[in-house]
C-alpha cells in the first residue's frame, strides 16, 4: 500500500494507536519510520532524526516488535535474549546480565527465565518479544499488532504491560486493527485510510467530535419519525417501538419537548455517545475487527 503526506503527532509517554483497515498502509509506514524501506519520494523522520541515513542515531532509542517474535525454541527465554542482546553492537556486553534480568523483570518473566521458549504460552512469547525491545532504554516501542492472534489471557497481560511501560515514561506506538483493544490501551489514536492519515488526535477528542444520536420508544414510531423530521433531525431510523436519529446541534431536553407538544407517547428516551466503531468508519468508510 502507498502511503502519502503522514505527519503524525506522537505526544511523549502516550500509548498511541495507530489504526485503519487491513491494507490502509499501516505496516508499511511503520517500515519506513524504521528505516527497512526507503520512501520512493519524499523525507521520513523518526524522533527528529532523518531516515534512513539516520538510523545509528535514531534506532538506539526505539525498541520495535513488527510481525511477530522469533525465538529459538530449545533455548530459554533468557538464553535468547542473550543472543538477542549479543547480535546489537550497540549493547555493552559488561551490562548485559543486568539489562537482562531487568528486562525480564519488566515485562513480568523473570520466573520463567529459564524455562524453554517453547513452553512458553502465547502470552509470554510475545511479553519475550516485548523485553527483547526493552533491552535498552527506549524512548519509543513500536507494536505492530501486538495482541493478534492471542487468547483471553494473553491479550490481557500484554494490554497490562503496554499500559506500565507508558506508564514508566516510554512512549508506545501501537498498529492496530482492533477497536476493542485500542479503546482499552489508548490514549491517543491516529487512523489511516487507503495510505492518508485521516485523523488523529487524543481518544476522547474524536469521540466528542462525532455526532450524538437519541433514541426513544413509542407506541406510534412513524407519528415520532415524521415529528423528529420536522425538527431537522437527520439519519431518522425505526424499528419496531424504537426510533433513532441523529441529534445535530439541537438539545435533547428540546427534542423531548417537541416530541410532547407533537402527542409522541414517549416511553423511554436516551443520548448515545458515538462509539469508537462509530467514529473511525465515518473516516474510514470501512469496517473494522472490533472483538478481534
Amino acid at each position: 500500500m502507498a502511503v502519502d503526506a503522514i505527519d503524525l503527532a506522537v505526544p511523549a509517554g502516550s500509548v498511541f494507536g495507530f489504526l485503519g483497515p487491513n491494507g490502509s498502509g499501516k505496516t508499511t509506514t511503520i517500515r519506513m519510520l524504521l528505516g527497512l524501506i526507503a520512501p520512493t519520494s519524499g523525507e521520513v523522520e523518526l524522533l527528529g532524526v532523518p531516515m534512513p541515513a539516520g538510523q545509528a542515531r535514531a534506532l538506539p532509542r526505539v525498541g520495535a516488535v513488527v510481525e511477530g517474535p522469533a525465538f529459538y525454541p530449545y533455548l530459554s527465554g533468557e538464553a535468547n535474549l542473550r543472543r538477542y542482546d549479543a547480535a546489537d553492537p550497540t549493547a555493552d556486553p559488561s551490562t548485559a546480565r543486568a539489562r537482562i534480568g531487568e528486562a525480564l523483570e519488566r515485562v513480568g518473566l523473570a520466573a520463567a527465565a529459564r524455562k524453554r521458549y517453547r513452553t512458553y504460552s502465547l502470552g509470554m512469547r510475545q511479553r519475550l518479544a516485548i523485553a527483547a525491545a526493552l533491552l535498552g532504554p527506549r524512548d519509543l516501542l513500536v507494536l505492530d499488532e501486538p495482541t493478534n492472534g492471542l487468547d483471553p489471557q494473553g491479550t490481557r497481560e500484554v494490554r497490562a504491560l503496554v499500559r506500565e511501560i507508558a506508564a514508566d515514561g516510554t512512549t508506545v506506538f501501537v498498529s492496530s486493527h482492533l477497536l476493542a483493544e485500542v479503546e482499552q490501551m489508548c490514549t491517543h489514536v491516529g487512523v489511516m485510510r487507503t495510505g492518508r492519515l485521516v485523523a488523529q488526535g487524543a481518544i476522547e477528542d474524536l469521540l466528542g467530535a462525532g455526532a450524538a444520536r437519541v433514541r426513544l420508544t413509542t407506541g406510534d414510531p412513524e407519528w415520532a419519525v415524521r415529528v423528529l423530521g420536522t425538527m431537522g433531525l437527520t439519519d431518522i431510523r425505526a424499528a419496531g417501538d424504537e426510533v433513532t436519529a441523529d441529534a445535530g446541534t439541537m438539545a435533547p431536553e428540546d427534542i423531548i419537548a417537541r416530541l410532547v407538544c407533537q402527542d409522541v407517547a414517549v416511553r423511554s428516551f436516551a443520548v448515545i455517545t458515538p462509539s469508537l466503531e462509530d467514529v473511525f468508519v465515518g473516516l474510514t468508510g470501512e469496517g473494522f475487527d472490533v472483538e478481534g
